[in-house]
């Protein structure tokens, strides 16, 4: 045998008989800590006074047994019990042939038991009362700062003075910035219903700038008056701070409302971005009013339900294959569209605008036919759920973020391929002088094709952005084709730098009307805005420049 040969025999020995001293060292510690805990947890069962069922509680709140908080939370919902015939701790849960029971200890399902032959653990008001002050210390000790955060706003919405001691000292060591000023939030609710005007006025004082929607409905309430028409709230000096107080944060509150009604109508604007920029292509290159636009939209709509139904396991990345997915078979549509109808009708709007009509009924027939009239529920990813809460008056969804941002991305792009490229620079060529372009040596019928699937494309895409804020249906595109329209005659046909300013200012104004007249109102005035518009400026408000628009 050979020398290394030898040594590697020797390496592995000497590893498996490291591995064997560290599980005899190892095994029996792990093994005397679960049988503390055992021993700790059983002695509920045994316990009959008030006073040792406290103890127990707080020993098992600071014990290392890991599942301490499902334990006493069971404790509380008084689904603790322990078998009559060998005191075995169980969770009961009830079951028409008496209980469903589960071993506390290891976690090991035991089947059925009849009711009679367990008997539960239990507690009174006392007792409750500290054990909600426990479990709301243990959250506030848990690793997770989602958890930690809830528990505080759960505080928040319940104060109670059980649960002061447990705040102070998940404060002293708190290090997220909004699960401590949650906590201090909750400190304050609490000092509010002090009996001490210095405790009252501080807690009062410690809202300013918070935004906290608890905190204002209960400085409010301290402005009401009962039947008799006296102050709820009896003590004028705190009635008065906490009316200040309150002033202040309703100010901040409609400041923050006002950004939020601008951040919704972006969001709305940039939908209606998405919706028309194909539309203004198509309709600025070649002047065909596409009444099948919408339906582009619903195209790339179902084709992102399609690949979720192909990636069920990868979701999060679902969408990101989807858009290229619904932009190549909407464009590829669009241009089957373009090459088997449009074309033989150019220079006859009226006829393209009924044929395109006939298009758009045919594609939502056939969209029944496979995949049945019924709205189809589309899943949004897990990084588009959610909201970025800044305060307690603001929080942006994340899925209308991403839109304004997915809005403006396609935007650059498509001027990127309109300003910087070869197919870019022939359709401004036969935007601005048709016959001029095709005189050149422009292929102007290759163009038109491209043209409108690159129009039906970019519609395709907006049918991806419409599935993640609505379910995906046959009717998807017509809730939008109208909007579409106003905002290409109102931006100028065929410029997308008028396009992007249109929908961003009738998104913006749709979010301001819609509080004052309603939905349906407000839709009413942008378009009686609009007809008044285009009687003063007939081509929009950035008109393109040519021989063939002027004429």
């Amino acid at each position: 045998m050979k020398l290394s040969h030898v040594f590697r025999v020797f390496v592995v020995l000497a590893l498996f008989v490291v591995q064997v001293v560290q599980a005899e060292q190892i095994t029996p510690v792990q093994s005397e800590v679960a049988s503390d805990n055992a021993l700790l947890l059983n002695e509920l069962i045994s316990a009959r006074s008030t006073s040792d069922k406290k103890n127990l509680i707080n020993l098992i709140a600071n014990s290392n047994f890991p599942q301490r908080a499902k334990v006493l939370s069971a404790l509380q919902d008084g689904d603790l019990y322990y078998t009559k015939a060998d005191e075995q701790l169980v969770y009961a849960f009830s079951h028409p042939d008496g209980y469903q029971i589960t071993s506390v200890i290891d976690g090991e399902k035991l089947g059925v038991i009849g009711s009679r032959k367990v008997r539960k653990i239990s507690i009174n008001n006392e007792l409750r009362t500290v054990l909600r002050g426990v479990l709301a210390e243990l959250s506030l000790r848990s690793d997770d700062v989602a958890v930690r955060l809830s528990a505080a706003k759960d505080l928040i919405r319940s104060p109670s003075p059980e649960f002061l001691h447990a705040i102070e000292r998940a404060k002293a060591v708190e290090i997220n910035k909004k699960v401590l000023a949650s906590l201090n939030i909750a400190t304050a609710m609490i000092n509010l219903n002090s009996e001490e005007q210095v405790l009252r006025l501080d807690a009062i004082e410690s809202f300013r700038g918070t935004l906290d929607s608890d905190a204002m409905s209960i400085l409010a309430a301290m402005q009401l008056k009962d039947s008799e028409g006296n102050y709820l709230e009896q003590d004028d000096l705190v009635r008065e701070s906490a009316a200040a107080v309150l002033s202040e944060m309703r100010g901040e509150a409609e400041m923050y409302k006002l950004v939020e009604n601008v951040f919704f109508g972006l969001s709305l604007g940039s939908v209606l971005l998405l919706t028309a920029v194909g539309l203004a292509i198509t309709f600025g290159v070649m002047g065909v009013i596409n009444m099948a636009h919408g339906e582009m939209m619903m195209l790339g709509a179902y084709t992102t339900y399609v690949i979720q139904l192909l990636m069920p396991n990868y979701i999060d990345y679902s969408i990101v294959v989807a858009i290229p997915a619904a932009f190549l078979v909407s464009g590829l549509v669009g241009i089957i569209i373009e090459r088997g109808v449009i074309r033989h009708l150019y220079g006859r709007p009226l006829e393209t605008l009924l044929a395109t009509f006939g298009v758009s009924l045919i594609l939502q027939q056939a969209v029944r036919s496979i995949f049945s009239p019924l709205n189809k529920s589309v899943s949004a990813p897990s990084w588009l759920s959610g909201s970025w809460e800044i305060n307690g008056a603001l929080s942006l969804t994340y899925n209308r973020l991403y839109i304004i941002i997915f809005s403006l991305v396609v935007l650059l792009m498509l001027v990127f391929l309109l300003k910087k490229t070869f197919v870019g620079l022939q359709m401004r060529a036969v935007t601005q002088n048709r016959a001029m372009a095709n005189s050149m040596g422009i292929r102007t019928g290759w163009v038109d094709a491209l043209t409108f699937g690159l129009g039906s494309g970019v519609a395709g895409i907006a049918g991806v952005a419409l599935s993640q804020l609505t379910n995906v249906g046959p009717n998807l595109g017509q809730s939008y084709i109208i909007d579409s329209f106003m905002v290409v005659v109102f931006g100028g046909v065929g410029n997308l730098f008028g396009t992007f300013f249109a929908a961003m200012s009738l998104g913006v104004a749709n979010k301001f009307l819609e509080p004052f007249a309603g939905a349906v109102l407000a839709k009413i005035f942008v378009l009686v805005f609009i007809i008044l518009f285009i009687q003063w400026r007939p081509r929009g408000l950035f008109a393109l420049k040519g021989r063939s628009v002027e004429d």
